[in-house]
């Protein structure tokens, strides 16, 4: 039996041996600046809420939160306990943590193991939490969500009463905050606007609300462009502009000037000539319509990019765009790169998202070829994709 050792001294153990076929890079130095310049736009008394769910927007929560952590942020928002407990076993209880879901009454023993802040959306909720902190001789802080046009979790505005008589009942909730979500802030002002108003009514009605003590949040990254100032919210809640991402017209988002912190990045594999006339990629979607030189990139939709980017993505190669060539499949994507003033090598970078040679592809522009939103994408990148973190001091 042949005992060599193809690896040899270089043998290690787990997928790190292997070289990377494709990868992202997350500047966290980057999102430490998006913070400071997000909250240098903001009143110095406005409490900032970092939104991390789904682990930090597919940025990876471990190095997201930490970072974070350092950089001096209030309170994290989170979609469930489980998220909430992964921060938890970062940085202890420093920090406060708001679950942003309904919790299920299976979840709920971990507000209590993990000192969590729930949100409560009706008398029913604000009754089961209650007697549960009776029952273990302890306070629980809540948020309450008043339902102002989004149609999702909160009590519909004009029954918020009924949410603050019931809390007001509970012996063992303490009320730690209310906030409504937005709808359509980042285009429709004037829904927004009466989003604003409806939540201000709501919480106007009820003159035992110790307002100075509680966190009143509505604005979201989009709705920070219509933030103001001198109205009772003394709280923000960010999650896609911290990131760099600005989805909507960014004339909103000048006077926080944010950078992107995600790029992904593949290599090139296979370089050939096909003649003119060759059908190529599955179900031969695309047919060249002159003699081409194509690249074989390393990456597909089993690492998240989306089959709708088929025939229609581009790829930075040596600094310069490449048109995707017919169907993204599950491990490859074939790009031209017959316009390019020299053949790639085999092994050459290929940027997907990002910066390459002085020329970019932003994430807006990827997610808008593919039909969809940013934080859509950043979700769908999946664990094949190695994530690569860069932790130098942020400056400026």
């Amino acid at each position: 039996m042949d005992t060599h050792d193809p690896f040899g001294s270089k043998r290690m153990s787990g997928i790190e041996q292997f070289p990377r076929r494709c990868w992202a890079e997350i500047d966290l130095a980057a999102l430490e600046r998006n913070l400071k310049a997000i909250q240098a736009t903001l009143p110095p008394h406005i409490r900032y809420i970092a939104v991390v769910k789904a682990d930090a927007y597919g940025h990876g929560m471990h190095q997201t939160v930490a970072r974070l952590m350092q950089a001096g942020i209030d309170m994290y928002g989170v979609a469930n306990v489980a998220e909430a407990a992964t921060i938890r076993e970062i940085g202890g209880n420093g920090w406060s943590i708001l679950i942003l879901g309904a919790t299920l009454r299976e979840e709920a023993q971990f507000l209590f193991e993990y000192d969590l802040i729930p949100t409560l959306s009706c008398p029913e909720e604000v009754a089961f939490l209650d007697a549960m902190a009776r029952e273990r001789g302890c306070v629980l802080k809540v948020h309450l969500k008043i339902d102002t046009g989004m149609g999702r979790l909160g009590i519909w505005h004009e029954r918020a009463p009924e949410l603050f008589d019931a809390v007001k009942a509970a012996t063992h909730l303490q009320l730690n905050g209310i906030y409504t979500h937005f709808a359509h802030a980042e285009t429709d002002i004037a829904f927004t606007d009466l989003q604003r108003r409806r939540f201000m009514s709501a919480i106007s009605q009820i003159d035992w609300l110790p307002l100075d003590d509680l966190m009143i949040h509505a604005d979201n990254s989009a709705g920070i462009t219509s933030f103001t100032h001198d109205s009772a919210y003394n709280a923000v809640r960010i999650g896609l502009l911290q990131f760099g991402i600005t989805p909507y017209a960014k004339s909103l988002f000048a006077k926080a000037q944010t950078s992107p912190i995600f790029s992904f990045k593949t290599r090139v594999s296979l370089v050939k000539t096909l003649p003119a006339g060759t059908d190529v990629s599955y179900g031969r979607t695309c047919t060249l319509q002159r003699e081409s030189r194509i690249a074989i990139l390393c990456a597909g939709y089993g690492d998240g990019i989306p089959r709708s980017l088929s025939n229609k993505g581009l790829a930075l190669i040596s600094g310069q765009k490449c048109p995707y060539l017919g169907r993204v499949t599950m491990d490859q994507i074939i790009v031209d790169v017959t316009d390019l003033p020299h053949a790639p090598a085999i092994g050459d970078e290929a940027c997907l998202i990002g910066a390459q040679g002085g020329s970019e592809i932003l994430l807006e522009e990827f997610s808008e070829w593919a039909g969809t939103i940013s934080w859509e994408i950043l979700c769908s990148i999946t664990k094949r994709v190695t994530r690569i973190y860069k932790t130098s001091i942020a400056t400026g």
